[in-house]
Formats: structure tokens, sequence, C-alpha cells
């Protein structure tokens, strides 16, 4: 019964931490808005760069000659 009261102890030990860490994010989370953080923002994906054929058979053709001398 000894450990059943040392684990019950440590359980109340650790939801009063757990509480202080929520009470200390939520505070940051507050300091964070009100800042204007940009943590709340949605990162956009850098567009991949597409290439025409023209341009492609342009640049093969430039490479080619370049190779050719």
């Amino acid at each position: 019964m000894d450990l059943l009261a040392a684990i019950k102890r440590e359980e109340r030990k650790l939801e009063k931490e757990l509480s202080t860490l929520q009470g200390k994010l939520s505070g940051l989370s507050a300091a964070a808005k009100a800042l204007g953080s940009r943590t709340s923002q949605r990162v956009t994906e850098v567009k991949k760069r597409v290439m025409s054929a023209a341009a492609k058979a342009k640049i093969s053709k430039a490479t080619k000659a370049r190779w050719a001398k």
C-alpha cells in the first residue's frame, strides 16, 4: 500500500506541474499574440519554376553549339 500512496503523491505532483506549465504556455501565447507574432501565419510553399518548351529548346541549341566548338 505504501507504493500506491507514493504513486498517487507523484501523480498529484505531476498534475500540479502540468497545470503550472499550461498557465505559463497560455501566458506566452497571449504575449506572442499581443506582439503580433507570425507564429499563426501559414508558411507558403515555394512554387516550382516551369520552363517553356521553346526556352528548353533554345538552351539546348546553345549548349550543343558550345560543345561543338
